[in-house]
């Protein structure tokens, strides 16, 4: 079995695929295998992968798998040491691999790792200076973003750093710490990411069960990857109400809804106290959603009949974690 999986979740991704497959397939980390799951294959993305890229695994289950039962499928399924994932718009650098297990090496505590990722522009197929990600900043409000995106690369984020989380577009797992958070079904299945999530928000939900767990989530910013980010935050953030709106507007609405549902869930289950500026914000961001958003305030029924489940899982993560608050704390921003 290879040292590491590679791991992609193909959803509609043929636009992606001549640029993205050549460079994940091409890595100096030559231990590697690569895992095509389809989720969804109305371009033809699937034959395409069969028939320019045999050495790639195909996994098709045949529906809308979802990012989290996508990528849990293959960390159940495979015996990898570690796992890469690959986001369908990500373009590895060709030692991108190589760095990530150098870091891991160095260090048994690290539980995921992720490398500094720039803007791919696939319109003009060129890779551009500023950046998409250096890991994830979360807030006592629950507000969580990337760190650096929208910024120009001028080594700002060139020491490594660890931090309370990181993307999935292309982060890397090692297994070990992946079994150790693993959460236990009622069907006696495990899960890596939450499925109940499905999509979005699952990442960072990860990441800080992993912090919550003792592991440490690393940036390191020797690897380089370029991610072509469909749904970037708000260049001005809700500071600048106007262009805010106007992204918003921009997101497909079912994204919309998701992101709703999940950066609760994402609180809820592992924020370490009940902070007031959580529930200041989440009154100020449904009262904008009532009067901009109706659409989205929708999914408000789901997510209370969710609520009971979540609040067992926040119990699991509580009685099982092993840092003090007070470190837990001092990677939230306040």
């Amino acid at each position: 079995m290879p040292k590491v999986a590679l791991v992609q979740v193909v959803y509609n991704s043929m636009r992606f695929i001549p640029t993205v497959l050549p460079a994940a397939l091409n890595q100096t980390e030559r231990d590697t295998e690569f895992y095509a799951v389809i989720s969804a294959n109305d371009d033809g993305s699937k034959e395409y992968i069969e028939q320019h890229f045999p050495s790639v695994k195909v996994v098709d289950p045949g529906y809308n798998i979802g990012f989290a039962r996508g990528h849990n499928e293959i960390f159940a399924s495979v015996d990898a040491e570690f796992f890469q994932l690959v986001n369908p718009d990500l373009v590895m650098s060709p030692d991108y691999v190589e760095q990530l297990l150098k870091a891991f090496g160095d260090h048994p505590n690290f539980g995921a790792c992720t490398g500094k990722l720039l803007n791919y522009d696939f319109d003009k197929m060129v890779p551009k200076t500023t950046i998409d990600s250096t890991g994830v900043v979360i807030h006592r409000s629950g507000r969580a973003y990337d760190r650096g995106q929208h910024e120009k690369d001028t080594g700002q984020y060139s020491t490594p750093s660890s931090l309370i989380a990181i993307s999935a577009a292309a982060a890397m797992y090692r297994r070990r710490a992946l079994e150790e958070v693993a959460q236990e079904r009622e069907n006696g299945k495990r899960e890596y990411f939450d499925e109940d999530f499905h999509s979005y928000w699952e990442d960072v939900d990860l990441s800080w069960r992993l912090v919550n767990a003792g592991w440490e989530n690393r940036y390191c910013p020797s690897a380089v990857a370029h991610h072509g980010r469909s749904v970037p935050s708000s260049p001005g953030g809700y500071r600048k109400i106007v262009s805010f709106i106007r992204h918003r507007r921009s997101i497909d609405p079912k994204i919309r809804r998701l992101n709703y549902r999940n950066h609760v869930f994402l609180f809820v289950k592992n924020s370490p106290k009940w902070y007031g500026q959580f529930f200041v914000r989440e009154f100020c961001y449904n009262i904008y959603l009532l009067i901009m958003e109706t659409t989205t305030l929708a999914e408000l029924p789901k997510l209370l009949k969710m609520l009971p489940s979540m609040l067992k899982k926040r119990a699991v993560i509580k009685a099982s974690r092993t840092v003090p608050i007070e470190k837990l704390e001092s990677l939230i921003e306040r």
